[in-house]
C-alpha cells in the first residue's frame, strides 16, 4: 500500500503509518502546487486541497481518498464514485477546536478586540471608544447546524449565560430537548429568534447561500453572525448590505475564494473590512485537533489496508438500486457461491451486493445476494439444486419472502 500525504498532517502519522509498514511520501506542499496527477500511489490524504475528477480519473491504482478534516466539498466525490474510490473524512476530530474559535470571535466581535488591538499598536489609546459593548449573557445564540462541532458549541453557550435555539434537518423536540437547546423549525424562524447566529453545516446543494438577505432581514438591528462553516453557506454580498443597512455585526473563519495554500496574498472586500473580525480558516488548527485528525487518518488507512474497509465513508450508496435478494445456504466449499453467480450471469441479472457469512465451525455459510431484477423461478429451483446447496430463496425487498 502507497500513500501520498499532499497537504500538512502531523508527523506522528507519518510514523505510525511507517511503523505498519505502509509506504508513506510526504509532500505537504502537493495540494497547494496544484496536484495534476498521482503516481502509482494508492491512498491520498489531503487537508485543504481540491481533488479533481481529471486527477481521480487519471490515478489507476487509486482506491481511497482521506480527507484530513469534516468536510470533503474540495473533492470530487461524484468521480471518486465513479471509479470505484472510497471518500473518507475525520468527522468531529476538530470539533472542540472550532467551537473554542468561534467563541472567541464571538467575544471578539462583540468587544472589538482587534480594532481596540489595531489602534493600541497604531499608537492610539481609545478607553472611551472601546468601554462600549452589549455582553453576551441573557441573550439567545442561534445555532445552525447541531452536528459535532454545533453540539460543542451549545455545550459552551450555556457556560456563558446563553439562551440556545437550533436548526438542523435531522433535529427533533426529544433531541433538542436532551441537549437543552430550543428547535427552530425553520432557518428564518431561528434568525426571528437570535440575537447571535452561528453557522456549522456542511456545504451542499441545498445549504449553498441558506444565509442570504431572506434570513438577515429577520435577525435584529445589531445581530451577530460567526461564519464558522464553508464559504458559499454565507451569501457575503447579502451580509455586505446587511452591515451597511441592519448594522449586522460579522465574524468569519472562511471566505469566497479563499486560495488552498497556507500563505499568500488575498484579497476580499470583507476580509479587508476593519469593522469585520477575519480569520484565515483557522478553526480546526490546534495542536490537540491535529493531533487527533491525525490518530483517525492513521487508523482510516490501516483499517482499509488490512481488511478493506474504509471507515468514515461518506460516498457509498445509501440504498442499493436492487429490488430483489437471494439468499442461498450453502456448506462452506469451494465454487459454490461461484456457481450461483455463474448462473445469474448467464441470465443476464445484475449483483448489486453480495454478503456471505460463516456459521460456528467453518461447515455452512449463508450468502446475501441483492439482485437488479427478478430471476426466473425455475433458475431459483435449479441453484436451490446445485451440490452443497441447502437452501436458495428469492426475497422481494421491503416485502414478504417469496
Amino acid at each position: 500500500m502507497k500513500v501520498l500525504i499532499a497537504d500538512k498532517l502531523e508527523k506522528s502519522a507519518i510514523t505510525a503509518l511507517n511503523a505498519a509498514g505502509i509506504t508513506v511520501d510526504y509532500d505537504p506542499e502537493a495540494g497547494a502546487k496544484g496536484m495534476t496527477a498521482l503516481a502509482d500511489h494508492d491512498v491520498l490524504v489531503v487537508r485543504s486541497s481540491k481533488v479533481s475528477g481529471d486527477v481521480i480519473r487519471g490515478a489507476k491504482n487509486l482506491q481511497l481518498i482521506v480527507r484530513a478534516g469534516a468536510g470533503v466539498n474540495t473533492i470530487d466525490v461524484a468521480a471518486a464514485s465513479a471509479r470505484g474510490v472510497f471518500v473518507t473524512n475525520c468527522p468531529g476530530k476538530n470539533a472542540i477546536a472550532v467551537a473554542e474559535l468561534t467563541f472567541a470571535l464571538m467575544l471578539g466581535l462583540d468587544r472589538r478586540v482587534h480594532r481596540a488591538s489595531n489602534d493600541l499598536t497604531a499608537g492610539r489609546w481609545n478607553k472611551k471608544e472601546y468601554s462600549k459593548a452589549d455582553g453576551l449573557f441573557g441573550k439567545t445564540l442561534g445555532i445552525v447546524g447541531l452536528g459535532q462541532i454545533g453540539r460543542e458549541v451549545a455545550l459552551r453557550a450555556s457556560a456563558f449565560g446563553l439562551n440556545v435555539v437550533a436548526w438542523s434537518r435531522s433535529l427533533t423536540d426529544e433531541n433538542a430537548s436532551e441537549l437543552s437547546v430550543v428547535r427552530a423549525a425553520d432557518l428564518l424562524t431561528l434568525a426571528a429568534k437570535s440575537d447571535i447566529v452561528s453557522v456549522h453545516v456542511a456545504y451542499t446543494a441545498d445549504t449553498k447561500h441558506c444565509i442570504n438577505a431572506a434570513f438577515l432581514a429577520m435577525l435584529p438591528e445589531r445581530a451577530m453572525l460567526i461564519n464558522m462553516a464553508r464559504d458559499g453557506i454565507v451569501d457575503e454580498q447579502a451580509v455586505a448590505t446587511a452591515m451597511k443597512t441592519r448594522g449586522l455585526r460579522y465574524a468569519s473563519d472562511v471566505f469566497d475564494g479563499e486560495p488552498a495554500a497556507g500563505e499568500g496574498p488575498f484579497m476580499h472586500a470583507l476580509a479587508g473590512d476593519p469593522a469585520v473580525l477575519a480569520t484565515p480558516h483557522i478553526g480546526a488548527s490546534t495542536e490537540q485537533a491535529q493531533n487527533a485528525v491525525a490518530t483517525e487518518t492513521v487508523r482510516i488507512i490501516t483499517t482499509f489496508t488490512r481488511d478493506g474497509r474504509a471507515l468514515n465513508c461518506v460516498n457509498l450508496c445509501k440504498q442499493s438500486p436492487a429490488q430483489w435478494q437471494l439468499n442461498v445456504r450453502h456448506l462452506d466449499r469451494v465454487g459454490v457461491l461461484a456457481n450461483v453467480l455463474g448462473s445469474l450471469r448467464e441470465s443476464n441479472i445484475n449483483v448489486e451486493e453480495v454478503e456471505n457469512v460463516i456459521f460456528d465451525g467453518a461447515e455452512a455459510a449463508s450468502a446475501r445476494i441483492r439482485l437488479g431484477s427478478e430471476p426466473p423461478a425455475d433458475l431459483i429451483a435449479k441453484i436451490g439444486e446445485y451440490d452443497h446447496v441447502l437452501d436458495a430463496r428469492l426475497v422481494r425487498l421491503n416485502a414478504t419472502p417469496l
